[in-house]
């Protein structure tokens, strides 16, 4: 069952190519990638990666979204996730308007509530429900923080636009996440809280890597380590100093600067053993147990498949690993799996995201091209894998 020409990466690059008057000798060229691997995964028989697309995009001024179909508006509306974004949109836009004199707002703490209550549903990725709840709890954190002026609530006001980046990035909308981290940004400010100024920096690294604008991540996180300073020893900045590192380290990975890859890690780790497993500051995962997966994630953007297999059958996740941080570990085990010809445990691997994290997996465009990428090595479609690719629209 393969999938219809217009339903894969590699037939968006073909369009986009074609569209800029480029035949694929001439693409190529333009590419760190040779000529007969672009072939390949313009007909679908090889799966793009992640790296291989931002490429593309960068050679044919185009947004990466352009070529990897995001957001699966099809997907979204038979899921009935795309009504929930436009109300998201419509909250980010109140940031500058002052108090509601029309609201009555819930008490401080109950807002804060919230805003912790959120961040937990979408790393147990519970979206929809997440998306549903959130424009109310950020209308009503802008009216109060107006209001009051209170750092706890600008803190929390951030946060909650944090939330609001991670549900657009998980349904495809990279456009409304850009817009949520400026407001993060304009919250985090009037905390005066500059490790949750840091971790808007990392998350806008991550936007920028996506982009293939490695230089700019780069640049990123050097300014995110320099918003905690040198004189912060506090678990909660070590904690995010961490996470920077293993921001760093994929960004590296992506640049195909390997010894930087190297460094990052080790320094991650040795914060790591300081700090110990940290779920609690500013609904980070930082901790030995996601260096480790770095260092798998890592292996599979430089294409050390081998590696990263060996690497992934080496982990036991713990219990209280956030699902969407689980989820994704099985999905770059997956990739790396199927590229070692793995093909049953590769399947597996993705039933097992879809069983964790349905919304997150069937979203994920890592998720899609390896089904896509093991529909094309199947000489018979095993059902499951059928019913697999049915389910995410192929």
């Amino acid at each position: 069952m393969p999938p219809r020409d217009e339903d894969h990466t590699g037939a968006r690059i073909k369009e986009q190519r074609r569209l800029a008057r480029l035949t694929q000798r001439q693409l190529a060229a333009r590419l760190p990638y040779s000529y007969s691997y672009l072939n390949q995964v313009e007909c679908g028989a090889r799966p793009a990666t992640a790296a291989f697309v931002a490429a593309c995009a960068r050679a044919l001024s185009i947004d990466v979204t352009v070529l990897t179909g995001q957001p699966y508006v099809s997907e979204l509306q038979r899921d009935r996730l795309a009504e929930l974004v436009r109300p998201i949109r419509e909250s980010l836009d109140l940031y500058d308007l002052g108090p509601d004199p029309d609201l009555t707002a819930r008490p401080t703490h109950q807002l804060i509530a919230g805003v912790d209550r959120l961040c937990a549903e979408v790393r147990a990725t519970h979206l929809r429900s997440a998306a549903r709840d959130l424009p109310g709890l950020i209308t009503e954190l802008t009216h109060t923080a107006w209001s009051t002026h209170s750092t706890r609530l600008w803190q929390a006001l951030a946060s909650a636009y944090r939330t609001a980046h991670d549900i657009s990035v998980k349904l495809g909308y990279y456009d409304l996440s850009a817009v949520a981290l400026d407001r993060m940004a304009w919250a985090a400010d009037r905390a005066s809280d500059p490790r949750l100024s840091a971790v808007r920096q990392y998350m806008r690294a991550l936007v920028y890597f996506r982009e293939g604008e490695y230089r700019i991540g780069q640049r990123l996180i050097t300014v995110g380590q320099d918003l905690l300073g040198q004189d912060d020893p506090s678990r909660e900045a070590l904690a995010v100093a961490g996470q920077l590192h293993l921001g760093a380290s994929v960004i590296a990975a992506r640049a195909g600067e390997q010894s930087a890859v190297e460094q990052h890690i080790v320094e991650a780790g040795r914060i790591a053993q300081r700090v110990g497993e940290v779920p609690d500051v500013y609904w980070l995962s930082f901790g030995p147990t996601n260096v480790t997966l770095h260092q798998v994630s890592a292996a599979v953007e430089t294409c050390q498949y081998d590696e990263a297999l060996k690497q992934a059958r080496n982990i036991h996740l713990p219990p209280r690993l956030p699902t969407s941080r689980r989820a994704h570990f099985l999905i770059d085990r997956a990739r790396a799996e199927m590229e070692t010809g793995h093909t049953d445990a590769a399947l597996k691997s993705l039933v097992d995201a879809r069983r964790l994290a349905s919304e997150q997996t069937r979203y994920h465009p890592a998720a899609r091209d390896t089904i896509t990428g093991l529909v094309h090595q199947s000489r018979r479609t095993p059902e499951t894998l059928h019913h697999m690719a049915t389910w995410v629209g192929l």
